[in-house]
């Protein structure tokens, strides 16, 4: 698989956005000097998406109404999942001030015993990604860790349907995968990697989209009715195959041979003027559209050249 470098057209339409997307193409795509990226990412809690997310949040610690709503992505957990995916840097005084309030005003509920948010509830592709947000925003929680390794299948990965499923699912594994890494990361927890591999090896067993037992794609998500190869962003909880890549270049693990085809995939989706394009916008309330459906994407073209520069090695 080869790969051209972007063009200056290219850079220059990605450097053309909100930080969010700035800072992080001046580090995986220009390389540029660490103050310069530390400085644009500063900027995400002053300006644009992030600094609108932040500003959302109720007196009540929480956004959209709760920790987690039901057909929302504008709750408490989304809304922190996404400012993690901006690069909010946790240690800014807006993301303090955010995170302490969450801690100690946002709970699950009558339902969950009203447990505390970085306690999590009973589904592991949730609880995954509170694991990570904890973690990533400085809130690392070992009970909600040792929970997920608990809950992890024979098969090494995980299943919001087990019990009686006795299966792994694509997307609530790779929601715990990035937690235990972001867990890992702050606390070096040996046991959180020993359960993070066998779950990494359950995807690339399947090629990163195919079925264990015929080898053919698996085209259709059930629950979404999204194609896993249509590519989103934000990509909520549910799976596809440059999320899965782009876990894996973040790991810092090695370009594996079975996911060739995936990677070849993201590849195919490049458009002449050198771009990618929002194939896929996950439906439900949200606080506002990034971009629109169909059109080119930053983000997803900085996501696809990361991973495929990291992939050509």
């Amino acid at each position: 698989m080869s790969l051209a470098s972007p063009t200056p057209e290219t850079i220059h339409w990605l450097l053309d956005s909100d930080p969010a997307i700035r800072w992080q193409v001046l580090r995986d795509i220009t390389h540029a000097p660490t103050a310069q990226v530390a400085a644009e990412r500063a900027r995400i809690a002053t300006q644009g998406w992030g600094a609108q997310l932040l500003s959302l949040q109720g007196e009540d610690g929480n956004w959209g109404g709760g920790a987690w709503v039901y057909k929302s992505w504008a709750s408490t957990m989304e809304t922190l999942v996404l400012l993690r995916e901006l690069g909010l840097e946790p240690s800014s005084e807006a993301a303090r001030r955010a995170i302490a309030q969450v801690k100690e005003k946002s709970n699950w509920g009558e339902y969950h015993g009203h447990a505390p948010f970085f306690d999590g509830e009973s589904e592991p592709c949730i609880n995954g990604r509170v694991l990570a947000i904890g973690a990533y925003f400085g809130e690392p929680n070992p009970k909600l860790a040792q929970r997920l390794l608990n809950e992890q299948l024979p098969d090494g990965g995980w299943n919001c349907d087990a019990p009686p499923s006795t299966h792994s699912s694509f997307n609530t594994t790779l929601c715990v995968l990035e937690g235990l890494w972001e867990y890992e990361q702050a606390t070096g927890d040996a046991a959180v990697r020993a359960a993070r591999l066998p779950g990494e090896e359950f995807l690339l067993a399947r090629q990163l989209y195919k079925s264990l037992r015929t080898g053919e794609p698996i085209t259709l998500d059930r629950k979404s009715d999204k194609d896993w190869r249509q590519l989103a962003f934000p990509t909520r909880w549910y799976y596809d195959i440059l999320w899965a890549l782009d876990y894996y270049r973040k790991t810092g693990a090695a370009p594996d041979p079975r996911s060739a085809d995936a990677a070849a995939l993201v590849a195919s989706q490049q458009a002449a003027d050198g771009r990618w394009r929002l194939e896929a916008h996950h439906a439900g309330a949200e606080h506002f559209q990034m971009e629109a459906l169909g059109s080119p994407s930053r983000w997803i073209t900085l996501r696809a050249l990361r991973v495929l520069h990291w992939y050509a090695g």
